[in-house]
């Protein structure tokens, strides 16, 4: 056979494989489930777009997807909505492959849409697969699910400052307990979550997460397997994301505070008085002007009595 052949064939084998090797790993099979009044919700549901699954499972690091995953679809009034917060519009048991989604309920923080939760919620379960059940810290795993469901935006942003000005710089071991808090202080603990997995996410690289969920599915304890895969210890982390937010920890509180606001008006209010003046002046100005343009006209039209 020929070079010229030889590398022909070559090419074609490459050109074949490519489908293969771009492929992602095979999502989870989504079973949805709920009474006929549910079944609109179902139907939008099902549109759920497959690359953000198989996005999911790589920030985790599953290659197979395991088991079907059960979307219950509940109404209100049912048990599962009984059981939830009236701010909750779904949850997952990760461990059992089971979500519970409220779709009558509109989605909050940190989620804006039914879709958008449900993306949420199957990344719980897939945490949960990745670290084969071994328990994650809380604010780990809902940081993931936010990451898994999104981008960073305005919203997140405004949800940290409000956190960083009620509660200030929140421990990474004291934040699980803001979960399970008010609507208030559940929005701060996802602010928090989010914000540090994303910063983590960003210094490290997409596989940190993964190798981390690893550690910890070997029997690693968590902050083990966090320092073997990231390089260095959690609370050091923790330290250098603080310091990173120092501008805001320190700005926001000034840029909202009383004072600020009250010397803010009154600089408003010189400076629309400065430009009052300016204007009035311009306008006396005129004024002169046209009288004296008018006295010199009675002047050069008045002519002398003989």
């Amino acid at each position: 056979m020929s070079r010229k052949r030889s590398a022909a064939l070559f090419l074609a084998i490459v050109l074949a494989a490519l489908p293969v090797i771009a492929a992602g790993p095979e999502p989870p099979e989504l079973i949805l489930e709920g009474p006929p009044s549910m079944q609109p919700f179902a139907a939008s549901l099902h549109a759920l777009r497959r690359d953000r699954l198989e996005a999911a499972m790589r920030l985790v690091g599953l290659a197979e997807p395991g088991p079907p995953i059960h979307v219950l679809l509940a109404p209100e009034g049912s048990p599962m909505a009984r059981s939830a917060p009236p701010w909750v519009s779904g949850y997952a048991f990760g461990d059992r492959g089971v979500i519970v989604l409220l779709p009558s309920r509109e989605p909050s923080y940190p989620e804006s849409s039914l879709g958008g939760l449900l993306d949420h919620e199957v990344t719980h379960v897939l945490i949960a697969r990745a670290a084969a059940g071994r328990p994650v810290p809380r604010w780990f795993d809902e940081g993931l699910a936010m990451f898994a469901g999104g981008t960073w935006g305005l919203d997140d942003r405004g949800q940290l400052a409000l956190s960083l000005l009620r509660t200030g710089r929140v421990p990474l071991a004291e934040l699980d307990a803001g979960f399970a808090g008010g609507r208030g202080e559940v929005a701060a603990a996802y602010a928090v979550a989010g914000a540090f997995v994303r910063d983590l996410l960003e210094r490290h690289g997409p596989g940190v997460a993964a190798g981390i969920l690893a550690g910890v599915a070997r029997g690693l304890p968590f902050a083990a397997a966090f320092e073997r895969t990231a390089g260095t210890p959690l609370a050091a982390a923790q330290a250098s994301f603080w310091s990173r937010e120092t501008l805001w920890y320190r700005w926001v509180p000034l840029l909202t505070s009383s004072l600020t606001l009250w010397t803010g008006i009154t600089l408003l209010a010189l400076f629309a008085g400065r430009r009052r003046r300016v204007r009035t002046a311009a306008l006396h100005r005129q004024w002169d002007e046209e009288e004296r343009r008018r006295l010199s006209e009675a002047a050069a039209g008045d002519e002398p009595v003989n």
